[in-house]
């Protein structure tokens, strides 16, 4: 590609770039309502209890510290290119438009099979605390449509609602996260601390094979910090502010999930019993029991607020891929996806277009189908991470990287292969099939099935676009690109200014 053709790329690429409305405390904030602690924690730990008892605890400090190593790669590759997209755009610059292609459909089916769920578990939530009991699937459903309706409209309407929204929903996953933490851990410890070493009862040895359940469980809690680069395009210096935002957002939420599980599992009464049991949630139990049957509908409320907050984080992560791949035609339906509308230049249509997909996926909710497609979104996910990590370690053994405003300086290859390692080790295990009793042997088997499945028909879909796929403008493409949105921005303002004169 000439300079010639850069240009006009550069300029092509600028008529649809997404105005920038998020400064670095906005992006952190969806980060972090992305990753939701209470959804982090409360989705996950009857799981992790009940498949390896309080010492499943440790899972979350190995598992975050494998993502740290994965944010920080992340910081790298968003500090080079922080183009709409994240794991699709960095791959596709480190690597090739084939890499970034497979990390954007397992991203985009992950996360979007995630707002399915995460509606679902909502709407459960909001129910209950209305009173509605005992409600059936297509009640449940029903609401959880509603749900997408009420949060793909705020999603659509603006990025100051977006915020205010989010923000509004941090404070109340802080109360109920950390507030709730501190009164169990001073006043309602029935536990002590080598609790947090104990195994399930009668179980002897080491546990390495339910710990490496637990980890894989809360494999699934700490994902989302990578949606601060989804939105890259859309936040001041993302260079600088982007990398920040990823890696503060894991950190702050791992902290306070630790801190709420290592409360909660002190504040269990008869531990043994619940272990033995298992049955219930040991959660909303524990809560219950400790501070009262009063506590039940906050508790549900603080529940709902933690899904429908994560649920508009992702929703804006995933949205951005999307439309990041249609603006590069790498997507049936490519220029009606890439068009932005409204005064905010939104990716309305984009932002429609999962909200349906996540809808669809609800009328199976219950059945054999939806239980083998919705695991996909943990493995998605992990599949989606990997593949930019992994590129970024060719990038840097074939002597080909070079880094951005955000470095790890001599510690970058170290990290980034070690990184690489934990991924390949988690997508392993998350992907394993585990026998669960009870269980058809296709839920036995459904993340395999899933991956082979969806795996079949990208690989179709991508065969028909190969050829129609903008190439990556660049190193060159990409500085020209920098100064014509310097030089929009400043006319901008000119003109802004010339207005209120």
């Amino acid at each position: 590609m000439d300079q010639t053709d850069r240009h006009t790329q550069s300029h092509a690429h600028d008529h649809d770039r997404l105005n920038r409305g998020f400064g670095f405390r906005a992006a952190l904030s969806l980060a972090f309502a992305d990753i939701s602690p209470i959804v982090a924690l409360y989705a996950i730990f009857a799981l992790g209890l009940f498949s390896a008892g309080p010492r499943f605890f440790w899972a979350f400090p190995i598992v975050m510290c494998g993502q740290l190593l994965v944010a920080l790669v992340f910081g790298e590759l968003a500090s080079r290119w922080p183009f709409a997209g994240s794991v699709y755009q960095w791959a596709r610059h480190a690597r090739g438009t084939s890499w970034g292609w497979t990390a954007a459909w397992a991203y985009m089916w992950g996360l979007t099979l995630t707002l399915s769920t995460l509606a679902y578990g909502a709407a459960g939530f909001l129910l209950e605390a209305i009173g509605v009991g005992s409600s059936n699937r297509w009640v449940v459903t029903a609401t959880s449509i509603i749900i997408i309706g009420f949060g793909t409209a705020a999603n659509m309407i603006g990025r100051q609602l977006l915020k205010v929204m989010i923000v509004a929903s941090i404070i109340c996953e802080l109360v109920g996260s950390v507030v709730l933490g501190t009164i169990l851990l001073i006043f309602h410890r029935v536990n002590p601390v080598s609790t947090l070493f104990d195994g399930l009862p009668g179980h002897h040895g080491s546990g390495l094979s339910t710990m490496l359940i637990a980890i894989a469980f809360v494999g699934w809690a700490f994902l989302g910090f990578e949606s601060a680069g989804s939105i890259a395009e859309e936040v001041e210096e993302p260079e600088h502010n982007v990398p920040k935002a990823i890696v503060a957002a894991l950190l702050l939420v791992g902290i306070v999930v630790m801190y709420s599980a290592a409360a909660v599992i002190l504040a269990i009464p008869d531990l043994t019993k619940v272990l033995t049991d298992q049955s219930g949630d040991p959660v909303a139990q524990t809560l219950t029991a400790q501070l009262g049957s009063g506590i039940a509908k906050p508790l549900l409320i603080m529940f709902v607020i933690g899904f429908v907050s994560a649920f508009l984080a992702v929703q804006s992560a995933v949205s951005r891929a999307v439309y990041g791949m249609a603006r590069d035609k790498a997507l049936p339906g490519a220029t009606f996806l890439s068009k932005l509308t409204g005064s905010e230049r939104m990716p309305i249509r984009s932002i429609g277009l999962t909200a349906v997909v996540a809808a669809i996926f609800l009328l199976f909710a219950g059945s054999d189908l939806y239980n083998i497609l919705v695991n996909f979104s943990v493995l998605g996910p992990y599949l989606a991470f990997a593949v930019p990590v992994f590129a970024a370690a060719l990038a840097r053994l074939t002597g080909k990287w070079r880094p951005g405003a955000f470095s790890l300086g001599r510690w970058g290859a170290p990290v980034t292969y070690t990184a690489a390692v934990w991924l390949a080790f988690e997508v392993i295990n998350v992907l394993w099939p585990r026998t669960q009793a009870g269980q058809p042997w296709f839920i036995n088997w459904s993340m395999v099935i899933s991956l082979v499945a969806l795996g079949v028909i990208g690989a179709v879909i991508y065969s028909t676009r190969r050829n129609e796929i903008t190439e990556p403008v660049g190193e060159r493409g990409i500085v020209e690109l920098a100064v014509v949105q310097e030089v929009a921005g400043a006319q901008g303002m000119a003109g802004t200014q010339m207005e209120a004169q």
